[in-house]
């Protein structure tokens, strides 16, 4: 059997992605995990108790340790733990989004020129979206004027997690749009690039102090109209992205959390001007089979030992984040706001 390659420590156990990105790292021989750090001790206790990994409780140690880090702190923590980690030459798995202010993430992105760096954007991952972006670089949708992506979970109904960091402010950045709004952002400029404009709307319930519900227009310098809703209030949903061009429609259902216990079994389906019946794609988002999440541990150790780009960088966590901001501008200044 292979000696390992790399020796990784995980970042803090705030986010509920550290548990999947921990299993992918255990179950791949490329990977020793050497151990955790969390500025929450208990909860970083729990993690090494749950998982059999070592709980370091100072991070320099861990970071001397390691020669990666997978940060999966509460968001405004983001910066000082990566500046750590790059100080070091630590490589860099990121938890979206990548900070909660443009200047941190400009800093991120000084701090991280000379080291790899992967910024979490799963929804690149899945051989789901893989799929539909050829099917639109393809052609045979035409002329693509209209897109509507709807990301959402209804973890809003939890007193655990509205009472938690996702819910402050001065940790999270935000509510809703921030932690499921950056998916489709960044989801839309992977298929089409960068928007020129957005407008939003947000509503919240009357005790918290971030949105649970947003909505966004997103608008292209071709005429290229994208409509995004999300929400941490979604009982139930059926169809995550719709994709309608000149010439024939794409629906991709199953890719977020309202939604991946109720669709199917044709997940991907498309349909051509003049047909009267969906063409139903047999291909299964990772979303509904599993390992979602874990893709982006798997492909950040295939990066870094087959010496490849990774697929979401810096300057793509930025660019999203960037988005997410002039969205709640537009929300607080209630019209469009350029990008």
């Amino acid at each position: 059997m292979e000696s390992p390659v790399l020796r990784v420590g995980i970042l803090s156990f705030a986010h509920y992605h550290a548990n999947f990105w921990t299993e992918a790292f255990l179950n791949d021989r490329r990977v020793t995990l050497a151990g955790l750090w969390d500025d929450d001790a208990a909860r970083g206790a729990a993690a090494s108790m749950r998982f059999g990994i070592p709980y370091v409780s100072v991070l320099d140690d861990l970071l001397e340790a390691v020669n990666a880090v997978a940060v999966c702190s509460e968001t405004a923590r983001h910066r000082p733990l990566i500046e750590k980690a790059a100080a070091r030459r630590r490589a860099i798995l990121c938890e979206k989004p990548i900070a909660t202010t443009l200047e941190d993430a400009d800093a991120i992105g000084r701090v991280v020129a000379s080291v790899p760096f992967m910024q979490s954007f799963p929804k690149r991952l899945d051989p789901a979206s893989l799929r539909l972006k050829s099917i639109i670089e393809s052609g045979r949708l035409g002329e693509i004027r209209l897109a509507r992506i709807r990301h959402g979970h209804d973890h809003g109904r939890d007193p655990d997690f509205t009472s938690g960091w996702w819910a402050d402010p001065r940790k999270s950045g935000g509510g809703t749009l921030i932690d499921e709004g950056v998916h489709a952002f960044d989801f839309l400029r992977w298929l089409f690039g960068d928007p020129i404009a957005v407008q939003a709307a947000i509503t919240s319930s009357p005790s918290s102090e971030v949105e649970d519900t947003a909505a966004a227009i997103l608008r292209w310098r071709n005429g290229l109209l994208a409509e995004v809703a999300t929400s941490w209030t979604f009982a139930a949903a059926d169809n995550s992205v719709e994709i309608y061009g000149t010439a024939g429609t794409a629906l991709l259902s199953g890719v977020d959390l309202a939604s991946h216990n109720l669709a199917g079994p044709a997940y991907l389906r498309l349909a051509s001007i003049g047909v009267k019946e969906w063409e139903c794609l047999d291909i299964v988002p990772t979303f509904v089979s599993g390992k979602f999440h874990h893709a982006v541990a798997t492909t950040f150790i295939d990066c870094l030992t087959e010496g490849r780009e990774s697929p979401s960088g810096v300057a793509d966590g930025r660019a999203a984040l960037a988005i997410v901001l002039a969205a709640y501008k537009s929300a607080q200044w209630g019209k469009e706001v350029r990008l």
